[in-house]
């Protein structure tokens, strides 16, 4: 738990500070228009391309996808023709020339851009006839793993779940991949606004965001394992910093929903969610939004993108945005701002290095850590209004990260090819809490409830390198493929250590401004100094005895280490902790089997580790979480693999997982609730979903999950997350109406949830068991997007369009978010 914070005043005028970013994002796209001019100037600016070698179209299609170039491909021209693939650094047309080299085929350019594949004009069908004319049908028969400018919901390759490049089919795993282009669809600039959209992921959230109240689930357990580019974001003295990412940086979030132990080594049974950053283009891009809507919602983005020499072996990319909004709900503001820059260079045809930043700030006042009491003194339930607020004005929230990345990629020719990372990330936060949270109301006075107080700070320093090996090796006269890897990360932070909270009554909750009380007064108590260090190396090989069928073995072995110590300003120490495992092996086996061109089946085992910071009563910290988890089921892919769907059937077993002992805390301190750890945890479920293409037009994603938790006695684990979700969102494109009209809607729906409490009247009376239920209910969301002009488009997304009212947790009164507009306008070059 992080420690208690001082108040930190603003510096500067917010109102400034946004207009300054602002016209700070114009300046960056209109410099880096004039740096890259010359590559919008020609669409044959080299890129660097590694290709292996497989079917035509295959070949083709990846090319046209990383290239960023429409290409439309006839299946009966391509059909049981190969290609040796592509390396090196070409520009569009001489790479189609160069793949298409010998089969007999060429492509003609469109005037609307793009190209078609037809057949070289000397080329003739056996009959000694001239070729028939080409049957135009969209293809992209192997989407790349990259998604930013294919227009789909679903992508043709992720690494997420086992560190080889495997389709969405082919993974033996439960995978979510949420694109770029559900995210502009959908509007959703903030990683907790996508994770409710995620399938199977829910979020009990008790206040604000910016604070640790909001717990994402999965399975029935918290989710804790955050990735960016597939490298793990290690803090677990307060984890929940890293739900505080800005989307517009990423090229899309994948979710390997289950224990992710094979690639994370440390985590929860629950889920991983890695975040992927946007890569520079070969071809110049440049993009601007400005966006506005309910609650004074501003916000402004700018994104340019592509070569920085002639040859373009020097690419770079800078993404910035701005954003300031009031809320629903009473005093509270936030602040956001983004900067990502990037540069790839390709040292020679083979090598590729890239070095970037991204800073990120959230910054928000009148900030609460959860909502007002749900119950009054009398056991009655209280009717608080959607827009009440618990905070107190001097309530902020302020949380800064700053990363520092490069790596080095080397290709053989061989097709292995070897990445190293390193990475250097701080995270600075600061977050002072002053919220109307203590006691219940006495009806008709107004009084009872009490203002808690407190606040933490830290800048924890997480430095990481990681480096891995993947590729092709043949055995058994067959070919198979092998990713080998090892990581280490540290994190450290050192911060000041604050008593606990403070208590205040307010006298009458019903006419409360939030001025009163005054924010206390805190000194540090001593320095609080915490270490992990994360070390470990993994393996994992795809075999394939026969075409259709595939097997993958892996494992990774860590060790963990963890130590915390308090020093008072006296320099002695008053309390510390240690703790280590060394050697723990998490395995992981995968089957999976191709019984029709368009349906596999597959199943999947893992184990689980993951140290915790529990505590039971005497303050000991319980041990790892220990377990297994099964999965099995079938995944299709159809209409060229643009359309992926799932049905997944699942089984988690858990040994010392902790549970709270209710009116139990650590040693009486009242900040630290006692847990017990329990054996024989279960969860099991089954998931359903799609993602992709019906139609060149239609993009759809709809998933359905139902999760039972269970104790070991067999009742519920955890009441207050729901047993049941829906989620969809679909589009359609009207091409014939003006220039594009892009329709959608979605649909979130989840199951009852409640929880159980006692109230404590006072005065010597009995206490009152309550019971509070969020019933079941559906948000429903719509969307519009119009093509002004070829480079200019409007949009507007209304969220929750029927103004649902609806309660975030069982545990406070903090409501979802009401209806809501907001309207962009886009530029694009």
């Amino acid at each position: 738990m992080p420690t208690p914070s001082a108040p930190v005043a603003p510096t500067f005028s917010p109102s400034r500070l946004s207009r300054a970013v602002l016209l700070a994002c114009l300046s960056l796209g209109l410099g880096a228009t004039a740096t890259v001019a010359r590559a919008q100037a020609s669409a044959q600016a080299p890129a660097h391309h590694e290709i292996p070698a497989g079917p035509l179209d295959d070949v083709l299609t990846r090319f046209a996808a990383a290239a960023g170039v429409p290409l439309t491909i006839d299946g009966q021209l391509t059909a049981g023709k190969r290609s040796a693939g592509l390396s090196g650094s070409y520009g569009v047309r001489e790479g189609l020339d160069r793949i298409l080299a010998g089969s007999g085929l060429t492509v003609t350019a469109q005037p609307g851009g793009g190209y078609v594949l037809v057949k070289s004009p000397a080329a003739t069908d056996t009959s000694g006839e001239a070729a028939l004319p080409v049957i135009k049908v969209r293809s992209q028969a192997m989407l790349e793993a990259t998604t930013e400018g294919t227009g789909s919901y679903t992508t043709g390759a992720t690494s997420a779940s086992t560190g080889l490049n495997l389709s969405l089919r082919e993974t033996p795993q439960s995978v979510t991949v949420v694109t770029r282009q559900r995210i502009e669809d959908q509007g959703l600039t903030q990683m907790m606004d996508l994770v409710q959209n995620v399938a199977g992921l829910s979020v009990s959230q008790g206040g604000n965001a910016g604070s640790d109240s909001s717990t994402i689930y999965s399975r029935g357990f918290a989710v804790e394992n955050y990735l960016i580019d597939g490298v793990g974001q290690n803090y677990s003295n307060y984890s929940s910093i890293f739900q505080t990412n800005d989307l517009v940086i990423f090229d899309r979030v994948e979710v390997v929903r289950g224990a992710s132990g094979l690639m994370n080594g440390v985590g929860s049974p629950g889920a991983s969610i890695n975040l992927v950053r946007k890569k520079p283009t070969a071809e110049f891009q440049a993009s601007g939004r400005v966006e506005v809507g309910s609650w004074n919602y501003y916000r402004g983005e700018a994104d340019v993108s592509g070569a920085l020499n002639e040859a373009g072996t020097l690419r770079g990319r800078a993404v910035a945005a701005v954003q300031d909004n009031d809320s629903y709900i009473d005093r509270l503001n936030e602040k956001r701002k983004v900067l990502y820059g990037i540069l790839e260079a390709d040292l020679t045809p083979n090598t590729l290095a890239t070095a970037g930043v991204s800073i990120q700030h959230h910054d928000a006042t009148g900030h609460a850590r959860g909502g007002r009491p749900l119950f009054a003194k009398d056991g009655s339930l209280v009717n608080w209004a959607r827009s009440d607020s618990a905070a107190a004005n001097w309530g902020y929230s302020e949380r800064h990260n700053s990363s520092l990345f490069a790596s080095l990629e080397h290709r053989f020719d061989s097709g292995w090819s070897v990445k190293g990372t390193a990475i250097r990330s701080e995270s600075d936060y600061d977050e002072r809490l002053g919220y109307a949270a203590g006691g219940n109301l006495t009806p008709g006075t107004g009084s009872g409830i009490s203002l808690y107080g407190s606040g933490w700070e830290g800048t924890p320093v997480q430095e990481t390198f990681d480096v891995r090996a993947t590729g092709p090796f043949e055995a058994f006269g067959r070919k198979h493929e092998l990713v080998v890897g090892a990581s280490t990360s540290r994190t450290r932070d050192v911060a000041p250590d604050f008593p606990g909270w403070a208590v205040t009554p307010i006298p009458d909750i019903y006419n409360w401004d939030g001025n009163t009380p005054e924010a206390p007064v805190y000194a540090p108590r001593g320095t609080q100094s915490f270490s992990e260090r994360l070390t470990s190396a993994f393996a994992a090989a795809r075999l394939k005895p026969t075409d259709e069928l595939s097997v993958i073995l892996g494992a990774r072995v860590t060790d963990w280490r963890n130590s915390v110590s308090y020093v008072d300003n006296a320099g002695v120490m008053y309390d510390s902790s240690s703790r280590a495992e060394s050697g723990e092996i998490t395995p992981f086996a995968g089957v999976t089997y191709d019984f029709s061109p368009h349906w596999s089946a597959y199943a999947s085992y893992t184990s689980i580790f993951k140290p915790q910071n529990n505590q039971s009563v005497d303050g000991s910290y319980l041990d790892p979480v220990l377990g297994n988890t099964w999965e099995t089921g079938v995944k299709g892919a159809f209409f060229d693999n643009q359309l992926n769907v799932s049905a997944a059937i699942y089984r988690i077993q858990l040994d010392n997982f902790g549970v709270v002992i209710p009116g139990e805390f650590v040693g009486g301190d009242l900040n630290k609730p006692a847990y017990r750890a329990e054996s024989g945890t279960l969860s099991r479920g089954f998931e359903l979903e799609v993602s992709g293409a019906l139609t060149p037009a239609w993009q759809l994603s709809a998933a359905f999950a139902r999760n039972l938790a269970q104790t070991r006695e067999g009742g519920p684990l955890d009441t207050s997350i729901p047993a049941n979700t829906f989620k969809l969102f679909s589009t359609y494109k009207l091409a014939s109406v003006g220039n594009g009209l892009t329709l959608g809607g979605g649909v979130r729906w989840q199951s009852e949830i409640y929880s159980e409490r006692s109230i404590f009247p006072g005065g010597g009376a009995a206490p009152i068991p309550v019971r509070f239920t969020q019933e079941a209910y559906a948000v429903v969301d719509l969307m519009a997007r119009y093509q002004i002009t070829r480079n200019l488009g409007a949009s507007v997304n209304l969220n929750n369009a029927f103004d649902k009212s609806y309660h975030m947790s069982t545990w406070n009164s903090y409501y979802g978010t009401p209806r809501e507009v907001r309207a962009a306008l886009d530029v694009k070059f």
